[in-house]
């Protein structure tokens, strides 16, 4: 019988991209459109370094703006900008701390419709000067604001607006400034200042969240290392309430009578229902060994590891060596994801044909077979080295840009236990 594998990893992510078709209510929920968007993994501290950063940015740009007043044709325009984006800066900070990290669609418009005013009021002050360059003070801090709402915001929403605004700029200094090899370097730092900033801060937060995602996943994977040799998993637990608490209810509705004796053929098709999904979730945990739930569950492990394991020979390590075959798996898996190599690794657990030594009659030997593409061995770490030596002693070969590791590994004999 072929099980299917879970509909949510252990970061809580939708396997397949179809959440809305999910059995489970609690993905289904999580999944909608009207979930609130938190602020997690820690980004809310990356949020209060971006405020401050803003912040010194606009008193720079402030006093820029009085060391330049006497040369603007109208300031008028130039104070009328910075009071709107100073309220449009503070107006953002109290909302995502009363709001709890979030900012909703009607007011992002309305922060990017201020940016906007800002952008166009600043650059008409300065349009006769013919130096934009130069002379913008507001409308570049206008692009590093958005660092604001880097943490509570989709990366796409930040991407589209700092490209606009870095467009509208370059386009305006086209328009309106005499590019020489003089004016021309001012002008690339104007727009530089505008754009890098929230660019160099996207790839920042994208690349912490991937961080605290892969630990934090690594580290619910390991909460199999102490399962027994057959087990549920780990995202199996809310299925199996919500069927205990359908039969439960079933049956007190029959003790107390509310359902009359013989069952109609509506109540008995969900009894025989229900009767089928616990018997199939019973039988799953007689088949699937931990190793199973550790990689089809894991974010990283389940998109480049394969199992074959037709013995469920994976059930029977101790955690010592549970803990250095799942290690081995992540150290290969996630040295090359950190290098932008496409990597796969085929487990492969089989009874060994090893004679055991005298002394060692109360183990039994399993052969366990794994090969990584694309891993390069003298750059293989040298903790995969270690975490391999807790498993069993191994052997190592290259072939074909492949590193195989043969491993003989000696557990208790199940007869025994």
């Amino acid at each position: 019988m072929t099980y299917a594998p879970p509909e949510e990893n252990t970061l809580g992510v939708i396997i397949g991209g179809k959440p809305r078709h999910a059995k489970s209510a609690t993905v289904r929920r999580l999944a909608g459109d009207d979930t609130p968007r938190l602020t997690s993994l820690g980004t809310g501290f990356v949020g209060v370094g971006a405020a401050v950063l803003v912040s010194l940015r606009a008193l720079y740009g402030l006093v820029w703006l009085v060391a330049q007043w006497d040369q603007y044709p109208n300031p008028i325009p130039a104070a009328v900008a910075w009071i709107i984006l100073v309220v449009v800066i503070v107006g953002t900070i109290t909302a995502v701390q009363v709001m709890s990290g979030q900012l909703p669609h009607w007011m992002f418009a309305l922060f990017l419709t201020g940016l906007a005013s800002v952008v166009a009021l600043d650059v008409y002050a300065i349009w006769p000067l013919h130096d934009i360059g130069g002379y913008a003070t507001s409308a570049i801090a206008a692009g590093m604001t958005l660092l604001l709402v880097l943490t509570v915001r989709p990366s796409s929403d930040i991407i589209v607006a700092v490209s606009v605004i870095g467009v509208a700029l370059a386009v305006v200094i086209v328009v309106n400034v005499p590019l020489t090899q003089y004016t021309l370097a001012p002008q690339i730092t104007a727009v530089s200042f505008a754009v890098l900033p929230t660019v160099i801060g996207l790839v920042l937060i994208s690349n912490f969240r991937r961080l605290v995602q892969v630990e934090l996943d690594r580290v619910l994977v390991q909460s199999t290392l102490s399962a027994p040799r057959f087990a549920v998993g780990m995202m199996a637990s809310e299925e199996l309430a919500r069927l205990d608490l359908a039969a439960e209810k079933l049956l007190d509705s029959v003790a107390n009578g509310s359902t009359t004796l013989p069952l109609s053929p509506k109540i008995a098709s969900t009894a025989a229902s229900l009767a089928t999904e616990l018997r199939l979730h019973l039988i799953e945990g007689r088949r699937e060994t931990w190793l199973y739930h550790a990689i089809t569950e894991s974010d990283l492990l389940g998109k480049s590891v394969t199992l074959t394991d037709k013995g469920s020979l994976a059930g029977l390590l101790d955690p010592v060596q549970r803990d250095g075959l799942l290690s081995t798996a992540w150290l290969f898996v996630a040295d090359t994801a950190k290098r932008g190599a496409k990597n796969s690794v085929h487990i492969t657990i089989a009874p060994s044909t090893t004679v055991m030594a005298p002394g060692f009659e109360d183990k039994v030997a399993i052969g366990i077979s794994v090969t990584s593409t694309g891993v390069i061995r003298n750059r293989i770490d040298a903790s995969t080295w270690q975490a391999i030596a807790k498993v069993g002693s191994y052997t190592d070969s290259t072939e074909n840009s492949s590193v195989r590791l043969d491993i003989e590994c000696l557990v208790d004999n199940p007869a025994d236990q």
